[in-house]
C-alpha cells in the first residue's frame, strides 16, 4: 500500500510512514464495501485506485503550487522524486518547500495516473515495512498489550455450542490468591485476577452446571449420517446448463463419486484475546482484529456509549485467516471490564480456542459425469450437502443459496455442455466461520478430484484432459499451463515419485499447483515439492505474492493431511496440537512459486493459494498408488501397502 502511494506520489518509499487507522468507517472504511472490515484478500484489490488516486492527486497539487510559484503553466511542470521539475529550465523545487502552499489547493477528482512503464516501486520486490519490527519485538500483539491497573481474565465456557450457565458455585475460585473476582457475561464465566496462571486455575476451581441445550445431542456420526440421507433429496438449483439428467441416462460411460471433507478451524497461533476499558462515559479497545468498525459498533453497545467515543486500538494479529473477524472475543473484554469497574485483558488458551470457535463447514458431496466415445464429458451433474455460513450469520436468507456454500463449485470453469448443480443446506448448529479461502477451500478439492477421475475414466493426461476443457476460460488455462510447464509435466521423476495438478479461481485470482509426493508402505504421504502459479492481475509486489503463496500452500497442507475437527455429544474432541496438528518444518516440501502477471485489475492473494493444493496433492497419491482420496483429511491406513 506505502508503494502505491509513493509510485503516484513520485516520493521515496522509505520516507513514507505507514499508521494503524483508528476504527472509524465514515473515515477509514473499504472503499468497495464500505465496511472497515477485512477479509477475503481485499487488501490491493479494493484499495489500488484509492491509493493510487491519492498520491496522484497529492503530485499534481505539488506540481501546482511550483507552477504557480514560477508563474508558468502546469504542462511546463513534472516531478522528479520529491522535488517539483520546470521542463524548460530545469529549476527545481523541493516537495518540503510547497508542502504548504499545494495544501490549500483543490483536491483533483480525478488526477492524471502513472503508466505502467512510469512505475518505480509497482511491480518490483520490496521488503515489507513490518517485518524489522517482527524481527527486533517492536511489534505489539494482542496479547502485548498493557494498560495501567489492567486485570487479567479467562473465561469458562460451556463445552457445548450454544449452551448456557444454569447455576454455579465460585467459592474455592475466590480463595484462590490473586483471584479478584467471578463473573458471568454472556460466553460463561470470567475469572479475574492477577495474572494467567491464577485466572486459569481459578476456571479449575469452579463448580459449574451447565445447561447444554440442544447441541448436545449432536455427534460427527449423525452428522455424516444426517447428511448422506439429506444427499437423497432434490437440492436448490445452483446451475443449470443443458439437461445432464438427460445426458446421464442416455447411456455412455458415466463416473460417479462421493467426497467428503470435515469441520476445520483456523489455529492461529495467537489464541484469540482483547483488552477492553469501559468507563460510564467512555470505552477503548485493544485487539487484533479483522474488523475494527464492526469492534467499535460492538463497543458501543455492550458500554453505552456512543460510537463515535468508543476508542479501537488494533493490534498486529498473531494470524487471522477469518477467525479475527468474529467479535466474540471482543465481546468477552468488554463484558468483563465492564462488571469489574477496570481495564481488564482476555485470553483465551488453546484449548478454548479449538473448542469455541467458528468453523469451516463440513459437507457431503455427490458427483456424476457422463463421457462421450471420445472421453469427452458430455454431462456434469453435482449435489452438495451442509450448512450455509452466510445464511447462518444472518446475512443472507434462509431458503436460498449461500453463496460461500457454493464458491468454486457451481462456477467450475471446465466446458461441459450439460451441467447441473445443486446444493441441499443441512446445518446441525455448528457454529460457522470464514476459513482461509471459505468455500473454494473444500470446492476446488472436490471439483479437481473429480475431473482427476473423469480424466482417468477418458485414459487421458490429467494436465492434457484440464487444458482441452478450458477454451472458454483462458485465465484458468494460462496458470494451469504455466504451473505444468514449471514443474516438468510428463518428465520422469524418481522412483516411488508422482504428479497431481489443479486449478482453481477464487477471490478476483488464478492459481493452479502441482504437487510431486510419494507414499511410504506405512501409508505415511510426503510431499516432495509443490509448484504453484498465480494470476492475480497486476502483482504490486512479487515477493509478497510470493509470501502468500508459500504460506497459503503450508497451510493448506497442513488441513489436508491433518485438519479435523470432530464432534462428540455436541463437543469438539481435539483440544490442542498434539490432536489438531500443525505441519512441521522437516515436513515442509519445497514451494517454487511463478506469477503471470496479466495486467488486469489485481485480485486477492492471502485466499487464492489455498484451494488447489489439496486436490494437487490428492491427484499425485492417486498416481503413485491407484487409490483416490475422497475425504480428507488423508487416511494414511488406507494407503499401506501390504
Amino acid at each position: 500500500m506505502p508503494a502505491i502511494v509513493a509510485d503516484e506520489l513520485d516520493t521515496d518509499l522509505g520516507k513514507v510512514r505507514v499508521d494503524q487507522a483508528p476504527a472509524n468507517p465514515k473515515l477509514y472504511a473499504n472503499p468497495i464495501t464500505n465496511s472497515q472490515s477485512y477479509g477475503g484478500s481485499r487488501g490491493v484489490r479494493d484499495h489500488i485506485t484509492m491509493l493510487r488516486k491519492a498520491g496522484a492527486a497529492a503530485r499534481e497539487m505539488l506540481m501546482q503550487a511550483g507552477a504557480n510559484e514560477w508563474g508558468v503553466p502546469l504542462d511546463d511542470v513534472t516531478t522528479e522524486p520529491d522535488a517539483v521539475v520546470h521542463k524548460s529550465t530545469g529549476r527545481r523545487l523541493p516537495y518540503s518547500a510547497l508542502v504548504d502552499k499545494a495544501a490549500k489547493l483543490p483536491v483533483p477528482q480525478n488526477p492524471k495516473l502513472k503508466t505502467p512503464d512510469q512505475f518505480r516501486y509497482i511491480g518490483k520486490a520490496m521488503p515489507r515495512r513490518d517485518t524489522p519490527l517482527k524481527i527486533n519485538g517492536a511489534a505489539i500483539y494482542g496479547m502485548d498489550v498493557q494498560v495501567p491497573g489492567m486485570l487479567i481474565a479467562s473465561i469458562e465456557r460451556c463445552p457445548v455450542f450454544g449452551g448456557k450457565v444454569k447455576s454455579f458455585d465460585a467459592t474455592a475460585a475466590r480463595r484462590i490468591r490473586g483471584v479478584k473476582q467471578v463473573v458471568q457475561v454472556s460466553n460463561g464465566l470470567a475469572v479475574v485476577g492477577d495474572s494467567f496462571w491464577t485466572v486459569t486455575r481459578g476456571r479449575k476451581a469452579l463448580k459449574v452446571e451447565w445447561d447444554e441445550g440442544p447441541v448436545a445431542a449432536v455427534s460427527s456420526a449423525s452428522i455424516s449420517q444426517g447428511y448422506e440421507a439429506a444427499s437423497g433429496q432434490t437440492g436448490q438449483v445452483a446451475r443449470n446448463d443443458g439437461d445432464a439428467d438427460k445426458s446421464l441416462a442416455a447411456g455412455g460411460k458415466t463416473v460417479e463419486a462421493i467426497y467428503q471433507v470435515p469441520f476445520l478451524e483456523h489455529a492461529c497461533m495467537e489464541p484469540m484475546n482483547a483488552t477492553a476499558l469501559v468507563k460510564p462515559d467512555s470505552c477503548e479497545i485493544w485487539a487484533p482484529t479483522q474488523n475494527p468498525g464492526g469492534t467499535q459498533m460492538t463497543g458501543a453497545r455492550i458500554s453505552g456509549v456512543p460510537v463515535e467515543k468508543v476508542v479501537v486500538n488494533t493490534t498486529f494479529l498473531g494470524g487471522g485467516f477469518g477467525r479475527r473477524g468474529e467479535q466474540d472475543f471482543i465481546v468477552d473484554a468488554l463484558e468483563t471490564s465492564k462488571a469489574v469497574g477496570a481495564p481488564v485483558k482476555v485470553i483465551w488458551t488453546r484449548e478454548d480456542d479449538l473448542q469455541h470457535s467458528f468453523y469451516r463447514p463440513a459437507t457431503y458431496n455427490i458427483f456424476k459425469a457422463a463421457l462421450d466415445d471420445k472421453g469427452q464429458p458430455v454431462a456434469w451433474w453435482n449435489r452438495v450437502v451442509g450448512p450455509g455460513i452466510l445464511i447462518q450469520k444472518g446475512r443472507a436468507q434462509a431458503g436460498t443459496i449461500d453463496g460461500s456454500a457454493m464458491e468454486g463449485a457451481r462456477n467450475m470453469p471446465y466446458d461441459i455442455p450439460n451441467v447441473r448443480v445443486e446444493w441441499v443446506e443441512k446445518d446441525y448448529g455448528i457454529p460457522l466461520g470464514f476459513w482461509r479461502s471459505v468455500g473454494p477451500s473444500q470446492n476446488a478439492f472436490i471439483v479437481e478430484t473429480f475431473v482427476d477421475e473423469m480424466a482417468h475414466a477418458a485414459g487421458k493426461d490429467p494436465f492434457e484432459f484440464r487444458r482441452s476443457l478450458l477454451g472458454k476460460a483462458p485465465r484458468h488455462k494460462a496458470v494451469l499451463e504455466l504451473a505444468a510447464s514449471k514443474a516438468n509435466w510428463g518428465s520422469p521423476l524418481p522412483a516411488g515419485r508422482a504428479r497431481g495438478i489443479a486449478v482453481c479461481f477464487s477471490y478476483a485470482s488464478y492459481a493452479a499447483h502441482v504437487a510431486e509426493v510419494s507414499v511410504a508402505p506405512d501409508g505415511k504421504v510426503r510431499v516432495h515439492r509443490i509448484v504453484g502459479a498465480i494470476d492475480a492481475g497486476i502483482a504490486v509486489n512479487p515477493d509478497q505474492v510470493k509470501a502468500q503463496m508459500e504460506g497459503g500452500a503450508i497451510y493448506a497442507l497442513t488441513a489436508t493431511l491433518y485438519g479435523e475437527i470432530t464432534i462428540e455429544r455436541g463437543r469438539v474432541k481435539q483440544s490442542n496440537f498434539h490432536d489438531y496438528r500443525m505441519l512441521r518444518i522437516d515436513e515442509a516440501p519445497e514451494i517454487e512459486v511463478y506469477i503471470l502477471d496479466s495486467g488486469e485489475a489485481p485480485g486477492g492473494l492471502g485466499e487464492p493459494g489455498v484451494p488447489t493444493v489439496a486436490p494437487a496433492v490428492c491427484n499425485a497419491i492417486f498416481a503413485a498408488t491407484g487409490k483416490r482420496i475422497r475425504q480428507l483429511p488423508i487416511q494414511t491406513d488406507a494407503l499401506k501397502r501390504a
